[in-house]
C-alpha cells in the first residue's frame, strides 16, 4: 500500500469512523433491505458459496432484498473500507484484518456477543477461545473470526531429494532447516526457504520465526517495543546469518516461489494449499522449534457489522446466519473455522485434497489451540512503515543486528505511547 494510502488510513481510522459511527441507523427500514458486504477475495468458489448462503437467507426474510458481496483488491482494501466509511458510502458488514485493532478502538463496529448468544442454535460456547482474542475487548466480540490459518512449513521433497538430503520430521528445527536450505541451494541454485509474503518488506510475516526464539514485536498491551530484546537479537542474528552466511534463505530481490519449485522450504498458511498444482512432491510440517520450544502462529481474518450501516439489526442478523454451525461448515471448506466442533483432521480433509486427515490434525488441529496472532496494533498502517524503513538497514552484509533492532524501537515507540 502506498504511503500516502497508509496515511489516509490512519487518519481515518482514528478519526472520522467514530464519527461516523454516531450515525448508525439514521435512515433503518424495515422493508426492502439491501445489504453489502465487502470482502477481498474474488475467488469465484468463495464468492458462490456467499451467494448461496445469502440466497437462502433472503427466502426467509422478505424483508431483505438483497445482499451483495463486493470484491474489493487486497493491497487497496484498508484504504478503500476506510474512504467509503469516511465518504458516507459505508458497506453493512466487512472483512478486516490488520485494521481490526482501529475499527474496534473508534467504536466503528457494532458489539456480537448478546446476539450470537442469543441465536437459537448459534452454540457461542463452541467458539475456540484463542482465535477471539484479535477480535474482543473486554470480553465483547466485534467480528467473527471466519478464517484462522495456521502458519506451517511446506516441504518439496523432490528439491531435498536431488540435493541429496533427508528432512527429520522429530527433530524439526530452524537450524535444521537453515542447514537442508543451504545444501540445496549449493547442489540445485534453487532456494533454501522462504517465508512468504515477507519480500523484505512485511515484517510482520517474520512473527513466523521469531516466535520461536521468544520474541515479539511489542508487549501485551502494545505499550513496549519489543525488538530491542535479546531474543529479538538472536532471532534477527539467525536471519541475517540465512541470508549472508549460510545462503539458506533468498536474499533481497532474489524471486523464489516455493509453489513454483524455487524453494526447498516455504513458511505459508495452511489456506495456500490451492496453490500447489501436482508438479512437485511435497509435504507440510508444523512450523520448526526454536530455543522457545514449540509454538504456533496463525493469520486471521474477521468479519463485523459496521455502526454506520442503516440497517444495523438486519445486518448483524444475517451475521449471525452467515456464522452459525451449518453455515460455518460450509465455509470451513476455505477458511479453517473458529469453531471446536469443526476443527477435526478427517472434517478438514473432506474438502481439503491437498493433505491427509492425519496432516490437517497435525498441521491444523492441534496448532489453532494455542497459537498466536501476527503483530497488531492500532495505527497498522504508519507502525509498520515506520518498522519497515528501520529495518531496511538490517539487510546487508555487515548490519550490525542489536544497533538496527535499536532503531527500530526508536521509530515505533512514540507510536505504541499514543
Amino acid at each position: 500500500m502506498p504511503t500516502t494510502a497508509k496515511k489516509l488510513v490512519s487518519a481515518l481510522a482514528l478519526g472520522t469512523l467514530a464519527a461516523a459511527a454516531g450515525c448508525a441507523g439514521t435512515t433503518a427500514s424495515d422493508e426492502n433491505v439491501a445489504l453489502r458486504m465487502t470482502v477481498w477475495t474474488s475467488n469465484e468458489d468463495h464468492l458462490a458459496l456467499f451467494d448461496s448462503i445469502a440466497d437462502a437467507y433472503i427466502a426467509d426474510h422478505p424483508e431483505i432484498e438483497s445482499i451483495t458481496f463486493e470484491s474489493l483488491p487486497f493491497e487497496e482494501y484498508n484504504t478503500t473500507l476506510t474512504t467509503q466509511i469516511a465518504g458516507g458510502n459505508a458497506p453493512d458488514l466487512a472483512w478486516m484484518g490488520d485494521l481490526s485493532a482501529d475499527l474496534i478502538d473508534s467504536g466503528a463496529l457494532v458489539p456480537l456477543t448478546e446476539t450470537l448468544e442469543g441465536a437459537e442454535g448459534w452454540d457461542y460456547g463452541d467458539l475456540v477461545p484463542s482465535v477471539t482474542g484479535e477480535f474482543s475487548r473486554d470480553g465483547e466480540l466485534y467480528a467473527y473470526p471466519f478464517s484462522n490459518s495456521p502458519f506451517a512449513l511446506y516441504v518439496n521433497t523432490d528439491l531435498l531429494a536431488e540435493a541429496g538430503q533427508t528432512l527429520d520430521p522429530a527433530a524439526l528445527t530452524w537450524d535444521q532447516v537453515s542447514a537442508l536450505g543451504s545444501a540445496v541451494h549449493a547442489a540445485t541454485g534453487k532456494g533454501g526457504f522462504v517465508v512468504n509474503d515477507f519480500n523484505y518488506s512485511s515484517w510482520n510475516t517474520l512473527a513466523t520465526v521469531w516466535t520461536a526464539f521468544g520474541a515479539s514485536a511489542w508487549n501485551e498491551d502494545g505499550t513496549e517495543c519489543g525488538f530491542a530484546s535479546p531474543e529479538m537479537t538472536d532471532a534477527f542474528t539467525f536471519l541475517h546469518n540465512a541470508v549472508y552466511t549460510d545462503e539458506s534463505m533468498p536474499g533481497p530481490g532474489v524471486t523464489a516461489d516455493f509453489f513454483a519449485g524455487d524453494a526447498a522450504f516455504a513458511v505459508a498458511q495452511v489456506s495456500r494449499a490451492g496453490n500447489l498444482d501436482g508438479s512437485f512432491a511435497y509435504d507440510i510440517q508444523p512450523l520448526p522449534q526454536g530455543p522457545a520450544g514449540d509454538y504456533s502462529v496463525i493469520g486471521q481474518a474477521g468479519m463485523g457489522v459496521l455502526q454506520s450501516s442503516a440497517h444495523v439489526e438486519a445486518a448483524t442478523g444475517f451475521l449471525a446466519y452467515l456464522t452459525d454451525p451449518e453455515n460455518a461448515a460450509k465455509l470451513a471448506q476455505y477458511f479453517p473455522p473458529p469453531r471446536q466442533s469443526l476443527l477435526t483432521g478427517e472434517g478438514l480433509a473432506a474438502n481439503n485434497t491437498k493433505f491427509t486427515a492425519e496432516q490437517l490434525q497435525t498441521v491444523v488441529v492441534d496448532q489453532v489451540p494455542g497459537a498466536v496472532t501476527l503483530p497488531n496494533h492500532t495505527n497498522p498502517a504508519e507502525v509498520a512503515q515506520k518498522a519497515k524503513t528501520a529495518l531496511d538497514a538490517m539487510w546487508t552484509p555487515d548490519a550490525d543486528v542489536p544497533a538496527v533492532l535499536a532503531s527500530v524501537c526508536d521509530a515505533i515507540d512514540p507510536l505504541l505511547a499514543a
